[in-house]
């Protein structure tokens, strides 16, 4: 990709823009109360974190380490840095209600340790069979974070030549029901990650299974049925008391089961509960709810309304975890408390519990907090076009953007494997997959807010532009008298200034309202000819011949004009030069629609 400009920034997508202008000594132009801005962040970041006011050198190198475009003129920066210490009255309380209001993530850094990228560590075996599991809810499609869960499990299946499940956990109809679709694309989703499971198990047709095992419980005494309300037992679960129903009779309890499976009790009105202990110091392990009552029918075909009393997620996984061999589970640390609960039911059963390993929180700065219910809620309300729209973290999106299955799993992998929570921006995963896309995309010309320019003198002529700068093969762009460039180029440009059309030749604008340009020759033949530098700044351009082109990107939707072949590109990235990757999305009557990739 060709170096940037001096007269340009580069926004939060690496798009270059017009920078905005304070000249500095060294000629760089910033804005001053931007870098004041950015300055008064980390200052107060690192005055939060040691509950002093900080060292001007921590703070210049803090802001020159996150915006190493701001290196060559660290002179100014300093001078702004001392300026901003000097204002900066306050204490710690104050300090924090501030970086609270203008940055708050930079409070959650504070309490977040990045993890090093390690990889995976070695696996616990005893010498036998090795299977893992990754179950998602099926409620809509596959997460950053269930990638995550993907690409581990599988990788391990693999360099242990061991079994790979994917298993639905679609118990829950109601509160969370089940996608059709979803089912389609998390396997889908596993083929482009190459990931394939070894089996897909659906959670929703071991109802009978799970019913069989409720009994057995009952009847060793290990689990009961309880019609108290809600609130009622929240209130007894709180003082660590049991409720009334804890001690009744198996044969009282047989009997109110098959109650709840015959219909003797409405939704809500009776639970399946697991005996643990009542005065355990975690509320959340006393007495938890197995089973509930849900009138709601299942979505999939051949289940709908078969069933009306359905396992929570720790009962199911428990039996499941057990039933289907799983030797190993990796998982997030938010289902810590899932585990200890299940180990109530490993240890009545006489099983033993499958090995552990957690990861922590993993935060992409790009989305902040997300759930798949938010998601669907924002795209039935208009938000989003979809599950694939730019701007979301699915896996989804980022496939329609042109992100590589190589770098996903290159990138989970190298997470590794550790219970510290990381904050992480999806700089990291460009930069894996700019390594893989940049050797093959194709290089094009493509004009946003495109401005109508006239060539005075113009000779007609075909630039031969490379398709790649590592290779020899030229692409072929006929141009005449009238051209179309960017408008940010051309803004603030008057009579008399020179440019140069990259791989055509120099011009010197006559007029901007209308824009008119005369040629004043040094084509392109010419300076690489004789090996002369431009001597303008370059922009670059398309001609008349061209195609209407759309780039969706998580920031916005620009519109413009492209090179003719651009259409042959479909389903491939290419990259648009002084914009960034793209992979072409459809091309339609002419009509080119691509999603940005990354710079």
């Amino acid at each position: 990709m060709e170096s940037q400009p001096d007269d340009v920034a580069v926004n939060h997508l690496g798009l270059w823009i017009p920078a905005p202008r304070f000249e500095s000594e060294s000629g760089y132009f910033m804005e001053i109360d931007e870098t004041r801005e950015l300055i008064e962040k980390y200052a107060l970041q690192n005055a939060v974190k040691y509950g002093k006011t900080p060292q001007a050198g921590a703070v210049l190198g803090k802001v020159l380490g996150a915006h190493p475009d701001l290196r060559k003129d660290a002179k100014e920066v300093a001078s702004h840095v001392g300026e901003v210490l000097s204002g900066l009255a306050g204490d710690s309380k104050s300090w924090e209600q501030r970086l609270r209001k203008i940055a708050p993530d930079l409070i959650d850094e504070i309490h977040e340790r990045k993890q090093p990228s390690t990889g995976l560590p070695d696996l616990e075996v005893d010498g036998g069979r090795v299977a893992l599991r990754f179950a998602p809810n099926p409620n809509g499609p596959a997460t950053i974070g269930s990638v995550r869960g993907i690409v581990v499990n599988s990788e391990y299946a693999r360099r242990y030549h061991g079994e790979f499940i994917i298993r639905f956990d679609d118990t829950d109809p109601k509160t969370k029901a089940p996608m059709l679709d979803a089912y389609t694309w998390y396997l889908d989703d596993c083929e482009y990650l190459e990931t394939v499971p070894d089996r897909v198990v659906y959670a929703s047709d071991h109802i009978i299974e799970y019913y069989e095992y409720a009994k057995k419980l009952i009847l060793m005494g290990k689990a009961y049925v309880c019609t108290c309300l809600r609130d009622e037992f929240k209130r007894y679960k709180d003082a660590c008391e049991p409720c009334p129903h804890r001690d009744a009779d198996v044969d009282v309890n047989l009997k109110h089961w098959e109650q709840m499976l015959d219909g003797g009790y409405h939704e809500g009105g009776a639970v399946l509960r697991i005996k643990t202990d009542i005065k355990h110091k975690d509320p959340a392990m006393r007495d938890w709810a197995a089973f509930r009552i849900v009138e709601t029918a299942h979505p999939r075909a051949g289940i709908g309304g078969r069933f009306r009393v359905w396992p929570l997620l720790d009962f199911e996984s428990a039996i499941e975890d057990h039933v289907l061999g799983i030797t190993h589970i990796i998982r997030g640390k938010d289902l810590m408390d899932s585990e200890q609960r299940q180990r109530y039911v490993y240890r009545y059963l006489g099983w033993q519990y499958p090995k552990t390993m957690h990861w922590g929180r993993m935060k992409i700065h790009e989305f902040g907090r997300f759930s798949t219910s938010a998601i669907s809620e924002a795209i039935s309300d208009g938000i989003y076009t979809g599950w694939d729209d730019p701007r979301v973290p699915t896996l989804r999106a980022l496939r329609r953007r042109g992100i590589t299955a190589v770098a996903i799993r290159k990138f989970m992998i190298d997470l590794g494997i550790a219970e510290t929570d990381i904050s992480l921006s999806l700089d990291n995963l460009y930069a894996i997959n700019r390594k893989i896309v940049d050797p093959e995309a194709n290089r094009y010309f493509f004009v946003w807010e495109p401005v109508r320019m006239e060539i005075i003198d113009g000779p007609d002529m075909i630039a031969t532009p490379k398709c790649h700068p590592g290779r020899d093969d030229l692409r072929k762009i006929p141009a005449g008298s009238t051209l179309y460039v960017c408008r940010t180029d051309i803004e603030g440009l008057e009579a008399g200034d020179k440019l140069r059309l990259k791989n055509l030749y120099d011009i010197e604008i006559m007029s901007t309202e209308p824009l008119v340009a005369r040629c004043i020759g040094g084509t392109h033949e010419e300076w690489c000819a004789t090996c002369e530098k431009p001597r303008y700044q370059i922009i670059h351009w398309v001609p008349d011949e061209h195609v209407p082109v759309v780039v969706h990107a998580p920031d916005q939707t620009y519109g413009g004009v492209g090179e003719a072949g651009i259409v042959e590109e479909l389903g491939n990235i290419v990259q648009f030069e002084r914009f960034g990757f793209v992979r072409i999305d459809s091309v339609d009557a002419g009509r080119v629609v691509a999603y940005f990739t990354h710079r």
